[in-house]
């Protein structure tokens, strides 16, 4: 579970079809100088199982196989569901020629050998923030290129803040903003919702505090961990959040937040089109780091990959297909579809140009990092399991912050050996 398995939002689709032509007009590649198969049928899955075949999606697909000359099938798959079908068919030497999958996966596929590196591949990674090409990267291997990432920020109720006393520019760190749920309580208000539900999806939302305090996954119970738990444990014991984030889901929790009657909610940009149907004024900030600037947060979305396939000539046309996808005015189109920050600098650009919100989320999808990253790889989920066990039991009260880490890097230890 990641936050591409979330709420999408499909925007101004003649515009986006205006984009996508354009875009493929500058794709259009003639003759095959590398060798790859002329003509024929390349497939493609997808996580996108919401975009029928009549959808700017699909059509984006089938004009980069145009252009490619070549004719495309586009399956897509729910998140789950695709990555073992993915599995699958590399056990049977039957995978597709294209795959889009979500990015903590792609270094269970590369640990498979399921898929190309872009060394072989001759994918151009070189416009590529390199935060969010990280997720990607296997024992300094790359697997594919971002197809766009979302990632977690602060929303506040302007309306309430306001009432409370409270001036956001002033939050810039822990201390002040604790300081403001301390003001919002005063006023008779509830501070912050977020979800800490015993999922990986309470880890995502736990891990920018976890980071943000300088805590490394490697050493769950290290003090600057041990000082992130504690800020969400003492927030619940002074009332400034409430016990149900142990159960919240990010859509339970923003629920709680479009009541009215808090002042933060931390989510996602998933989030955007709900926010426009708010009650109330809202604005955004970043989630901030222990001692101040923006924490690292993690990225959701997806990486374009080509599999392993027999007949290697086939990977010059896939390189094509990718390159389509993934370039210029195609993959504005792709971001502003999804509802994705680009991953590349310029089309960012663009999108502040186009959405003005979009800013703060650009700033903190710079600031954010894969899940996998930092090496681990496969062990990735093997400690968030224990990661998110520790919230639970520090969060119903069962351990104090530091024993359930103890017990979570104890954990997480026996499993990654």
């Amino acid at each position: 579970m990641t936050t591409s398995t979330f709420r999408w939002r499909v925007v101004s689709a003649a515009a986006i079809a205006v984009s996508v032509a354009a875009g493929l007009a500058a794709c259009s590649s003639g003759d095959d100088p590398a060798g790859g198969e002329a003509g024929g049928t390349y497939t493609i899955w997808d996580p996108y199982p919401q975009f029928a075949d009549d959808s700017e999606w699909v059509k984006l697909l089938k004009g980069c196989g145009t252009s490619a000359g070549v004719t495309v099938e586009r399956t897509g798959y729910d998140t789950t569901d695709l990555t073992n079908k993915a599995l699958l068919a590399a056990q049977q030497d039957n995978s597709p020629d294209v795959l889009i999958v979500d990015n903590p996966v792609i270094s269970t596929l590369a640990e498979a050998g399921a898929l190309t590196t872009t060394e072989e591949n001759k994918l151009d990674t070189s416009t590529m923030e390199p935060n969010l090409l990280g997720a990607g990267q296997v024992a300094g291997k790359t697997y594919g290129v971002p197809i766009g990432a979302n990632t977690l920020a602060l929303y506040y109720n302007k309306d309430l803040l306001g009432k409370a006393g409270v001036d956001v520019a002033s939050v810039r760190d822990w201390p002040t903003l604790t300081a403001a749920l301390a003001k919002v309580k005063a006023a008779g208000k509830k501070g912050i919702t977020f979800s800490a539900i015993g999922t990986e999806e309470g880890s995502f939302q736990f891990l920018p505090w976890f980071w943000g305090s300088g805590a490394q996954l490697t050493d769950l119970d290290s003090p600057q961990a041990v000082s992130a738990l504690a800020l969400w444990t003492d927030w619940l014991k002074q009332g400034y959040a409430p016990n149900s984030v142990i159960n919240n889901t990010q859509t339970t929790s923003w629920q709680e937040f479009a009541s009215g009657d808090y002042a933060f909610s931390e989510n996602g940009t998933w989030q955007l089109a709900n926010a426009e149907k708010l009650d109330f004024e809202y604005g955004i900030i970043p989630i901030p780091a222990s001692s101040g600037g923006t924490a690292p947060a993690p990225t959701g979305g997806e990486f374009v990959s080509i599999p392993v396939q027999g007949k290697t000539e086939r990977y010059a046309t896939s390189q094509k297909l990718v390159t389509c996808l993934t370039s210029g005015d195609n993959l504005l189109a792709t971001d502003t579809t999804l509802s994705y920050i680009a991953p590349v600098a310029a089309v960012q650009t663009k999108q502040v140009a186009a959405n003005a919100k979009l800013e703060v989320w650009v700033e903190a999808v710079k600031a954010a990092k894969g899940r996998t990253g930092d090496n681990l790889g496969t062990k990735y989920p093997k400690i968030s399991e224990p990661l998110w066990t520790a919230m639970q039991a520090a969060l119903s009260g069962a351990r104090t912050p530091q024993q359930a880490l103890t017990d979570a890097q104890a954990a997480a230890a026996g499993a990654t050996k």
